[in-house]
């Protein structure tokens, strides 16, 4: 007979679960449980016990063609972890709970149709425009999986209509300032009162460093006497939110950058008034490991972080707005300016694929086509 209980998801809703006897399973001879979760009601969960003793009478549960979606997302993505980091099937999971799951999770995946999936797909792309498309791949990948393990023979997926983004009128904010308003901005910072803060916008800005690869550094990675700084490694988010280090994304991600004096200048400062001022709070600063920007407990700083003290000073001088990435926008847009070569910036931003740095920096590349169609009208004259 079955069992018939319930309990809380994350949520705090109430639901029920489903156990009762299988059979033997024909491999190994030993007895089989059914459980099943997830129903709204007692009654619902009533129903399907019912239905599931009486097709176990008949022979045995044909688990493809009753297995629910959400059950093949597990297998799926058990799968999944083993071929990405952990940033990145952290990411996939909170996309599947968020978005993907509310839709298809507590139906049966043979009795998903195009039309239920070109819904979600409708209502996502309301929602998420930039984002929607990836949560349908995903999705797809899911399908495709099931085929693999014979539960469905066909993924709906594939006939779907993939709503397009209408290009919008005008053109996008520009995520980067010019030698002016990067000047301007440090202005506001002064070294005498906030270091650590002017040092870190400072890497950020003559490196070109991710803001996770800035966090991430440590004194060991800093060689003053070559002045570079060496990636090899990124600080990110892992599962539940969780701060987390990883290694870069790719092999191109690891890399030493030379650095200018000033800056170098401004580190050395930086690590002598850090081992004053943590020495004081009762840690020692003085192993290679240490972190170069650390938080108050002398672990990594949130990842916010930078980006609440960006804000702050934008904010109160009414400068125009960027993001902490933005500084890595603006460190290509000053060496395009300078005159370095495409493939000198991508090696110093540590980009894998040189067509990145063109897609990427077009704004940068479009501003020196102007500047060649002025020089080619000043040359003819006429």
């Amino acid at each position: 007979m079955a069992s018939i209980k319930s309990y809380k998801n994350k949520n705090g809703d109430k639901l029920y679960r489903i156990q009762l006897y299988g059979g033997l399973n024909p491999q190994t001879g030993k007895v089989q449980r059914i459980n099943r979760r997830g129903f709204k009601s007692k009654k619902e969960a009533t129903l399907e016990a019912s239905r599931l003793e009486l097709e176990v009478a008949q022979g045995g549960i044909q688990k493809e063609n009753n297995i629910k979606f959400e059950e093949v997302y597990h297998h799926w993505y058990q799968a999944y972890i083993n071929t990405v980091r952990e940033s990145t099937y952290a990411r996939t999971d909170a996309m599947f709970n968020n978005h993907i799951l509310p839709a298809f999770g507590n139906k049966r995946i043979r009795t998903i149709k195009i039309n239920e999936i070109q819904r979600a797909v409708n209502q996502w792309f309301k929602l998420a425009p930039n984002n929607f498309k990836k949560w349908f791949n995903y999705t797809s990948n899911v399908f495709d999986y099931a085929i693999k393990e014979q539960y469905i023979k066909d993924n709906p997926c594939k006939l779907v209509n993939i709503p397009k983004k209408q290009i919008a009128y005008g053109d996008k904010p520009a995520n980067f300032w010019d030698k002016n308003q990067l000047l301007n901005f440090f202005s506001y910072i002064y070294p005498d009162k906030e270091l650590e803060k002017y040092t870190l916008f400072r890497v950020l800005a003559f490196a070109g460093v991710r803001r996770g690869e800035c966090l991430a550094l440590t004194w060991d990675d800093i060689d003053f006497n070559e002045q570079t700084i060496r990636i090899n490694k990124t600080l990110t988010q892992g599962l539940k939110g969780k701060q987390i280090v990883q290694a870069p994304k790719t092999r191109k991600g690891r890399r030493t950058i030379k650095m200018d004096k000033s800056t170098m200048d401004y580190l050395e400062q930086w690590r002598l008034s850090q081992r004053k001022r943590y020495l004081m709070l009762g840690f020692n600063t003085f192993q290679k490991s240490q972190l170069v920007f650390a938080s108050s407990t002398n672990n990594h700083k949130c990842l916010n972080t930078p980006a609440k003290w960006l804000k702050k000073i934008i904010k109160e001088h009414n400068l125009t707005k960027i993001t902490v990435h933005g500084f890595r926008h603006t460190h290509a847009s000053a060496l395009f300016s300078a005159g370095a070569s495409i493939k000198e910036v991508q090696e110093r931003l540590g980009h894998e694929d040189i067509q990145t740095t063109m897609d990427i920096y077009t704004h940068v590349t479009n501003q020196q086509n102007q500047e060649a169609v002025n020089k080619l009208v000043k040359y003819l004259n006429f």
